[in-house]
């Protein structure tokens, strides 16, 4: 596995991110991941981030990783969390055109300000087969949003989340339409310090078996 850090236009503006490359002779099926908030000290190099990426590239599936808008060396401000929507848009057109990418199998994971921004971007974009929200913090208007995206979706949290209670995922879970998945990590809060991996595993899994499902019905 190899990491490619790239520059890559969004509008006006430049952003960076960051390749995570399996070795393979075909297509790669491929996601972008979402950091979360720029203002509360996120980036793309977040452990959350980090940890999906790695585990991503070790099942043969290219991560990309990206920083919104003001964050790291990323020109522009930080947008309100409306810039940031077409930061994630570049980074799907960027994704889906590059060489040895399958455009038909993309995925788009959020993590927690990284989640609601990203919702909007999947219910509008059909380039986005896969959406998995990590500790996702979300308005209600966010999980109405969710509720209209019917493609399959993964939604996982901490027991000990207090700025994302468990209980609140799991109600919230229970109105979604069908393919969905709902994990409550016992004993991770919402910075998942010493849980990354079991996430990761996770994350990973959703889109592995995603991606074949894809597969087997195309």
């Amino acid at each position: 596995m190899k990491q490619d850090y790239t520059t890559f236009p969004c509008g006006d503006i430049l952003l960076e991110g960051v390749w995570h490359l399996p070795s393979s002779p075909d297509p790669l099926p491929a996601v972008i991941v979402c950091h979360p908030h720029p203002l509360y000290g996120g980036e793309m190099s977040n452990n959350v981030v980090m940890a999906i990426c790695r585990v991503l590239a070790a099942q043969s599936i290219a991560a990309f990783r990206f920083n919104f808008r003001g964050a790291g060396d990323s020109q522009g401000t930080f947008g309100n969390g409306i810039g940031e929507r077409e930061d994630i848009k570049a980074a799907v057109s960027l994704v889906s055109s590059a060489a040895g990418i399958d455009r038909s199998q993309i995925g788009l994971a959020g993590y927690s300000f990284g989640a609601s921004v990203a919702i909007p971007v999947a219910l509008d974009d059909s380039r986005i087969n896969l959406l998995a929200l990590i500790s996702p913090a979300l308005t209600e208007s966010g999980w109405e949003q969710l509720r209209r995206i019917t493609s399959p979706k993964l939604i996982i949290s901490g027991s000990n989340d207090y700025s994302v209670p468990a209980k609140v995922v799991q109600n919230y879970t229970s109105q979604l339409p069908e393919p969905k998945q709902c994990f409550i990590v016992s004993g991770a809060d919402h910075f998942w310090w010493g849980y990354e991996d079991e996430m990761a595993q996770k994350v990973s899994q959703f889109f592995t078996d995603g991606f074949s499902q894809l597969l087997k019905d195309n």
